[in-house]
């Protein structure tokens, strides 16, 4: 699939003109990033009575640390900056700046201090090329920064003030023709400069929490407010899924028939409280058809792009009613090998990642099946170990349960390990379940033999495969299944290929045609509608082919697929509106 984002330029070639850039510019980097200090870490740690005594007497110098009254007591270059609702740290907002130009998207604040005092300097970012710092310390300025990452981490750095230093600018950026980066909970920690402070207690543990309304996907909670707190941050199963401005919150995505504990954090600019005891909730059971996962004997498929790359951008409620799978592209890879991730981008327009999971119970209440695609045309996320394998499951599953998704779809473009991908799937399958919606999407080379790595690991997992969904361009000319030669674009190009995959092992419900809904949805091979719906009526009932006329018919055939529901859109739902009704229709 393509998966052109704007904005997202060459790390290497970056990191170069970062190192090249921060060198003219003096800017002295003291320390990389260092591992968040969990609440329950900090609240177990052993302190010295000196070290209390003398923490007791330190305070935050920064003003409107979190950013919860927007802007204020901050100043950002050329308006680079402003305050945001997702993604954030610790309460209801965070910063977001974007570089451009030859700017870096400087937001600063001066800060009260006292001379020839310590102060530790800390903050959390999200994003590329973050930096924290300080200058006119009076002695050495100093700062700190990441790479980028596409979750929080805590930048922490030191400084000493001068003898004769009453005040102290802290400033982060980002970098000269990177993407927007993200920053929260500021802190300055030090003796008061006679400026004012803001919190610097970390806020009590919630309690009194409770389970309100469940129904077969979301469950509401409440607990007992906390008078310092300025915000809540909601776990389900220990994993981080909704974040509050108030003593309640809906918490959606979640499968039916299925037990889940849930706990809350308070938080506020000098941090996060620990969890609050646990409560465990069991969902009941969903009306029949409501909660997606029962793919219809037909079946389109369309993927739906998390990003702008200049097709129609689209909240998952407005995806055509014709697509059954609807495949949200693309899962992230971390640093761990095989493991994956999701991060909504804010291009797209959602307030909230919760606003999302309701998106994806909506679907799924309407009887679709909403999957999580993994790769891409970027995508590089490889599984080639045991580690890696339990990895990918594990990552996968716990995705899966964070925000509802009914599967899995293998769209991995720069190559796959059979043995191991299938351990992966494998594995995934027993967590999840007998209604997990797997789906694949290799190009027209991966399934030219069944000796292929792809079309391996499809024969591997057939026994829980829902469909595979060949691209049928960018391709150029390929052997059909009767060792001729055909060219895209062509009714013979789509049945002849599709043979060799009903023909080498796979089910017809197993067998679906991936074509690009507009002629900007991909480099080539777009076919007009009206040629994918000749080319499923040859499979299923042996009429409108070109030269090309399987030897059988294929009735039971899944469906189609397409990239994108973006590039649909673009195009008024031409597709949709013309191969939907057809797949539906099909005997």
């Amino acid at each position: 699939m393509d998966r052109v984002r704007q904005g997202r330029p060459g790390v290497r070639r970056r990191v170069g003109a970062a190192i090249a850039v921060g060198a003219a510019a003096a800017l002295t980097v003291t320390a990389l990033a260092v591992p968040a200090q969990s609440a329950d870490a900090k609240a177990a740690g052993g302190k010295t009575a000196a070290a209390e005594a003398d923490a007791a007497a330190d305070v935050n110098v920064a003003k409107n640390a979190g950013f919860e009254s927007d802007l204020s007591d901050w100043t950002c270059a050329a308006n680079s900056g402003a305050a945001v609702t997702s993604p954030v740290h610790g309460g209801a907002k965070a910063l977001k700046a974007t570089p451009s130009g030859q700017g870096t998207a400087e937001c600063s604040q001066t800060v009260k201090v006292k001379p020839n005092s310590t102060y530790k300097l800390s903050s959390w970012v999200q994003g590329s090329y973050a930096y924290l710092g300080a200058r006119g310390t009076g002695t050495t300025d100093v700062s700190t920064w990441t790479p980028g990452n596409s979750s929080w981490q805590q930048l922490s750095t030191s400084f000493t003030t001068g003898a004769n230093t009453t005040s102290v600018t802290v400033y982060t950026h980002g970098w000269y023709g990177q993407s927007a980066y993200y920053v929260d909970d500021v802190s300055v920690l030090g003796p008061d400069g006679g400026g004012g402070t803001d919190p610097v207690e970390i806020p009590a543990a919630p309690a009194g929490l409770k389970a309100g309304t469940a129904t077969s996907t979301s469950v509401d909670l409440s607990w007992t407010p906390v008078s310092t707190a300025t915000g809540y941050t909601v776990y389900r199963d220990g994993t981080k899924v909704a974040s509050a401005g108030g003593a309640s919150a809906t918490v959606t995505g979640l499968a039916p028939e299925t037990t889940y504990s849930f706990q809350v954090s308070a938080t506020n600019a000098a941090g996060e409280s620990a969890k609050s005891t646990a409560v465990s909730v069991r969902t009941p059971k969903g009306n029949d058809g409501g909660d997606g996962g029962a793919v219809p004997k037909h079946a389109l498929t369309g993927y739906w792009q998390n990003f702008d790359n200049g097709a129609t951008v689209q909240k998952l409620r407005d995806v055509s009613s014709q697509y059954d799978i609807i495949a949200v592209s693309f899962a992230d890879a971390t640093s761990t090998p095989g493991q994956i991730t999701f991060n909504l981008d804010p291009a797209v327009g959602y307030s909230s990642t919760a606003d999302f999971k309701a998106d994806i119970a909506a679907k799924k209440a309407a009887g679709k099946s909403v999957i999580l695609s993994v790769g891409g045309e970027k995508g590089t996320i490889s599984v080639n170990s045991d580690a890696s394998a339990t990895a990918f499951a594990n990552s996968a599953y716990a995705l899966m349960q964070e925000y509802g998704f009914n599967g899995v779809d293998i769209d991995l473009e720069n190559g796959l390990n059979p043995t191991y991908m299938t351990k992966a799937l494998r594995q995934l399958s027993a967590k999840a379940g007998p209604k997990m919606v797997l789906t694949m999407a290799p190009q027209t080379i991966d399934m030219q033999s069944t000796s292929g790595g792809y079309f391996q690991t499809a024969l591997n997992v057939k026994d829980i495969l829902t469909v595979v969904n060949m691209q049928y361009y960018n391709s150029g000319s390929m052997l059909g299944c009767d060792g001729k030669v055909y060219s895209q674009g062509s009714v013979d190009f789509l049945t002849a290929l599709a043979c060799i995959q009903l023909e080498g092992g796979l089910d017809p419900s197993q067998v679906g045609i991936g074509v690009p809904a507009s002629t900007r949805g991909a480099g080539s091979g777009y076919v007009a509608p009206s040629i994918v719906n000749n080319a499923l009526d040859c499979l299923t009932r042996g009429t409108g082919c070109g030269s090309f006329k399987p030897s059988k018919t294929y009735p039971g055939l899944r469906g189609a697929m397409t990239w994108s529901t973006n590039w649909d859109a673009t195009a008024g739902h031409t597709w949709s509106n013309a191969v939907g009704p057809k797949v539906h229709s099909l005997p």
